[in-house]
């Protein structure tokens, strides 16, 4: 079976290391927060000025006006700042955002990321991806492997206009865990029932399966 928005964000919080300050981007990436080890220490950064970051709130918990760049209610840890947009922009231009994590609409093997537009429809604006692909260290892309239509979203070339070039790390999607090296995508990990050759015919992109691809493990190492 495919796995949940929730499953995609609990496998990438297993990216997420001791001491890392993480950038997450609005739909899928929000959810990674709730899924961190108890074991390691996180900072998240939300782009409205937010450093310190917590999970969700519960209903007893939510607070109106504190929310995260997705205008979702969320939490602060203990110790957490709250600043401009202009030092958070700061922040992530200069290059102190360890790891980024972002939806997108298309990802090619050179590593760019289509994630802000698609021309005809309505732009609400770009957002801080440019910023967060050009800024930070590592970027992890969460989405899903095919459209609606059943056509792939993992592409040999984005045709869809750039967020950042050369830039991508590793993608997470609903059936697959690749990593980007050499211009191509190697296959690392499959989600549970469903084969590598149906991973095959939904990756429009060149994909090598790596000599040890096992199974998505959600558990923590």
């Amino acid at each position: 079976m495919p796995l949940s928005r929730e499953q995609i964000a609990q496998r990438i919080a297993q990216e997420c290391k001791d001491g890392d300050y993480v950038n997450l981007g609005i739909g899928i990436p929000t959810l990674v927060a709730n899924y961190i080890s108890p074991s390691i220490q996180v900072i998240f950064q939300s782009e409205n000025g937010l450093l310190g970051m917590g999970p969700f709130p519960t209903e007893n918990e939510v607070d109106p006006d504190l929310i995260n760049a997705g205008k979702q209610t969320v939490t602060a840890i203990p110790g957490a700042a709250f600043f401009s947009s202009a030092d958070s922009f700061a922040m992530i231009r200069g290059g102190h955002i360890d790891l980024t994590v972002l939806g997108a609409f298309e990802v090619d093997q050179a590593g760019n990321i289509a994630s802000w537009m698609i021309p005809g429809k309505m732009v609400k604006g770009m957002g801080g991806a440019m910023d967060l692909v050009a800024g930070a260290k590592n970027i992890i892309v969460a989405m899903s492997h095919a459209n609606k239509q059943g056509e792939s979203k993992i592409l040999k070339k984005c045709t869809l206009p750039l967020t950042g070039i050369q830039c991508v790390t590793k993608v997470v999607t609903d059936l697959a865990v690749m990593e980007l090296r050499e211009g191509a995508f190697h296959l690392l990990e499959y989600a549970e029932d469903t084969s590598i050759e149906d991973i095959k015919r939904l990756t429009a992109a060149t994909l090598i399966i790596a000599p040890d691809v096992k199974p998505i493990s959600l558990e923590h190492t």
